[in-house]
């Protein structure tokens, strides 16, 4: 495969044989304002379970819940018609059993539409995975830095800064591809570590925090352009701050209101013939005249 994908909907098989041949581009979506946008520009959109943080304003991603989930991502895929949408199962959907995660993923599919399912976790987790890619579900993995257990790893903090926590995620990654997954998220993890697994492992790995050598590489959209406050990872670039232009629209609105310049008869509705103002049909009636 050269990279080229024709015009259809992008699936994980066109994902996994991009390894080799370009970098796959991806961003999170939540709606579908934002996944109409990104479309034509991205190979995968992730509806991603950061929407708790950054559409609920929540500490954390461990409140979000598979209703959430599922009417988030149906709303991205009803917007799109290129990208490959993968939707994320919150914390506690899926840790229980595979047959737990089978019904919560199956269920995902179903209301949404969507092309697979990601979830977070190594060793622990292969048998999920290989439960799952055995009937029919694609799996996205994720390793490294793992949001839904920040409060078990004591924070975001970087991953694999010493031997045994690189051998940790060296593991999890190793597993996780051996399971069936078609591709891992490898996040706020130490580069060199990054790159040798995208080295190594057959399928392609997808960077935040990772490496350049990444098979592909994906950010939260809201932090890349501004529209996620003060809040800026250290690994995220900043392509525009559109939260500052926002608020100056905002600030523009409030004026014009205020000093009634908007609206203006051009935004108000017009009749086609002459219709008396409400005060003079309304005299008319207590006087009894009528029309």
């Amino acid at each position: 495969m050269s990279g080229h994908i024709e015009e259809r909907r992008i699936n994980i098989r066109d994902i996994s044989h991009l390894k080799g041949n370009r970098p796959i581009v991806s961003l999170t979506a939540y709606s579908a304002p934002t996944a109409r946008i990104l479309d034509s520009h991205v190979d995968m959109i992730l509806v991603g379970d950061s929407l708790g943080m950054v559409i609920y304003g929540m500490e954390t991603t461990v409140g979000v819940t598979l209703d959430m989930m599922i009417s988030h991502g149906s709303a991205v895929v009803r917007a799109t018609e290129k990208a490959c949408v993968i939707v994320d199962l919150p914390f506690g959907s899926y840790q229980e059993s595979p047959e737990v995660a089978f019904k919560s993923a199956a269920r995902v599919l179903a209301a949404t539409g969507c092309n697979g399912v990601k979830l977070e976790g190594g060793v622990e987790m292969a048998e999920t995975v290989q439960f799952l890619t055995s009937r029919g579900i694609p799996v996205l993995g994720h390793v490294g830095l793992m949001p839904q257990s920040v409060n078990a790893a004591g924070g975001f903090r970087v991953q694999g800064r010493t031997v045994d926590d690189a051998r940790r995620i060296r593991d999890d990654a190793v597993s996780i591809a051996d399971a069936g997954a078609f591709s891992i998220v490898i996040e706020n993890t130490v580069e060199p570590l990054a790159r040798s697994l995208s080295e190594v492992l057959k399928i392609p790995t997808i960077g935040i925090g990772a490496s350049p050598a990444c098979d592909g590489q994906i950010l939260v959209t809201e932090d890349m352009v501004g529209l996620s406050g003060q809040f800026k990872p250290r690994f995220v670039k900043r392509y525009a701050e559109l939260g500052e232009s926002f608020e100056k629209v905002i600030e523009e609105y409030k004026k014009e209101v205020l000093s009634r310049q908007f609206p203006t008869e051009d935004h108000c509705a017009k009749s086609e013939s002459k219709v008396p103002r409400l005060a003079a049909i309304s005299s008319r009636e207590k006087n009894g005249r009528g029309a």
